[in-house]
């Protein structure tokens, strides 16, 4: 019953995350390239100290100082991909003279809409434009030396769909001077331009449905070849992301490609079970295709189409048909040959020592956003509401279930957390940490973090996404989603320091937890992050009991 339930809400989300946070981390003001992008980049370059030097397999780079950290912004590690749309990527040429690394480089092209004003302090001044040449990352470091720190490579969220590399909330001078590490964050094709599945259409198109999770392996290799030279630790990488940025990490674990890559991961907010089917992939990408008019006889066609025509189309098609086009990777038999975590953990990885974990309202943002009507619900009305939120299941066994458990829960907050319980991010995450766990040849460590943010008057409680500013320590850049003060520092002093402490030996405990034991199926031991962090053994246990209650005695 459990895995039915995580699959049937990874597509809602995915399709969720499609039409409602498009413009989380790449708001309205983004646009596609004109070379606006570049004038940016030539102002700052002229304007900044260019301090640090470093060079590259393909050529030396000059960042910028900030504080005492070297940053270096828009490397390339990849060539422009708009004469190769849907092609794996390939290597850029080499240059000569130092290259300015001075901004972020351009997202991927994605749709343009409203943002919420949760990630208002986010977004980077200015915001980098949208293109098909967008394989670039960025790099903190200490120093560009030879001090072999441990690394962390960023793989941001916005499902598969939205997002980049160049949020505020990412940046990592904080991280890297606090912990002595070098971080990483990524720019990668997303949406049809990443895993549009056109395989069936001929040679040239082969690796399109995972072409961006082909981008993510590629920066890895650029972490491998390059990052001694920027002071970092090739043997010693850690791979982390949240929501969809958590699905890559647990897709990257099934990778072939990927293996031996890196040596740690952390899943937040993204427990990757599953990915697209072909014949799932197939009904996406019929939507498309027709929504382009295109067919067999002018497919060569969809390679040379304006960016914008593509993604309007791709936008109108998931409207119009409620498909979850292009909104993860695909299981094509050659780049993913299997589920990441379905039915099982996957051998590539056995080694890798995983963190996973969720919040405790990740749904009050997924599902409340486009509704705001539901922050409104009273007692009476919340029935219809769980009805519609949670088919199939009996609402009254819920609320009353909900209610015994958490008297001091109000009704909005109750339909979110119930949401989360049941869905892909509370029962997946510990399904995959069970998955992961059963393996037996490296430790899991399950958190979950129920600190409610204050903003807006506490509506949004433990939000999706909420748990970045903190693991970043910057609180300060996520004040719009946490607010400042001294309790959001003494959470981001806790929780930076266990990621740091896992980067570095693949064990989160640190001076400022109490004990936290590895994760097992029997007692499912999980740190719940708070004002006091304490140690609870299956914390969402009840719930999902509830849960499976619900849907039992509904008849299911």
């Amino acid at each position: 019953m459990g895995d039915q339930h995580v699959r049937q809400w990874a597509r809602y989300v995915g399709i969720s995350i499609t039409l409602l946070l498009t413009a989380a981390c790449q708001p309205e003001a983004a646009k596609e390239s004109t070379g606006e992008a570049s004038a940016t980049a030539a102002d700052l370059a002229q304007s900044a100290p260019l301090n640090p030097l470093a060079t590259t397999q393909y050529g030396p780079v000059q960042g910028l100082m900030d504080g005492d950290i070297q940053v270096f912004k828009g490397i390339r590690y990849g060539a422009d991909t708009a004469a190769t749309r849907f092609a794996p990527p390939a290597p850029p040429e080499s240059w000569t003279e130092p290259a300015p690394a001075v901004a972020y480089g351009d997202s991927s092209p994605q749709p343009a809409r409203g943002g919420l004003s949760l990630f208002d302090s986010w977004l980077p001044d200015p915001v980098p434009a949208t293109s098909e040449d967008c394989l670039f990352l960025n790099v903190w470091t200490p120093g560009t030396d030879d001090a072999k720190r441990p690394v962390m490579v960023w793989f941001h969220g916005g499902g598969f769909t939205t997002g980049s590399g160049s949020s505020n909330v990412y940046d990592g001078t904080r991280l890297a001077s606090r912990g002595d590490v070098v971080v990483v964050t990524v720019n990668h094709r997303l949406n049809v331009f990443g895993y549009l599945y056109l395989d069936e259409y001929g040679e040239a198109f082969e690796g399109s449905g995972n072409a961006g999770m082909l981008d993510l392996v590629a920066s890895l290799e650029w972490v491998r070849d390059n990052i001694a030279n920027f002071g970092g630790d090739p043997d010693n990488v850690l791979i982390f992301g949240e929501s969809g940025g958590g699905w890559k990490v647990s897709t990257l674990m099934a990778m072939e490609a990927a293996g031996g890559l890196f040596h740690r991961a952390v899943v937040q907010s993204g427990p990757g079970l599953e990915l697209m089917d072909i014949e799932d992939a197939k009904v996406g990408t019929a939507a498309l295709l027709d929504e382009l008019g295109l067919d067999e006889s002018n497919i060569d066609t969809i390679r040379t189409l304006p960016t914008e025509t593509v993604v309007e189309a791709a936008l109108a098609a998931v409207e119009k048909h409620q498909v979850g086009l292009a909104n993860r990777p695909v299981v094509d038999g050659v780049h993913n040959l299997r589920h990441p975590f379905t039915p099982d953990a996957p051998v590539v990885s056995a080694s890798v020592p995983l963190m996973i974990g969720s919040t405790q309202t990740e749904m009050s943002m997924l599902y409340g956003a486009a509704r705001p009507e539901l922050f409104e619900l009273t007692w009476d009305t919340l029935p219809e509401a769980v009805a519609a939120a949670i088919p199939g299941a009996d609402p009254a066994t819920i609320i009353e279930g909900y209610r015994e458990l958490h008297p001091d829960l109000d009704a909005p907050n109750l339909l979110f957390e119930a949401l989360t319980d049941h869905g892909v991010f509370g029962r997946g995450s510990f399904t995959l940490a069970d998955r992961k766990a059963l393996q037996g040849d490296a430790p899991v460590y399950q958190y979950y973090l129920s600190w409610g943010s204050p903003v807006e008057g506490g509506k949004w409680g433990a939000t999706h996404a909420l748990d970045i500013g903190f693991v970043f320590d910057n609180v300060a850049k996520s004040e719009s989603m946490s607010g400042t003060g001294e309790a959001q520092q003494a959470l981001a002093d806790v929780m930076s320091e266990a990621w740091l402490a896992f980067a570095r030996s693949g064990n989160p405990n640190h001076a400022g937890l109490p004990e936290w034991p590895a994760y097992d199926t029997k007692n499912r031991a999980t740190m719940v992050f708070d004002d006091t962090s304490a140690v609870v053994n299956d914390p969402r246990g009840r719930e999902r009991a509830i849960l499976d209650a619900a849907l039992t005695s509904a008849g299911e």
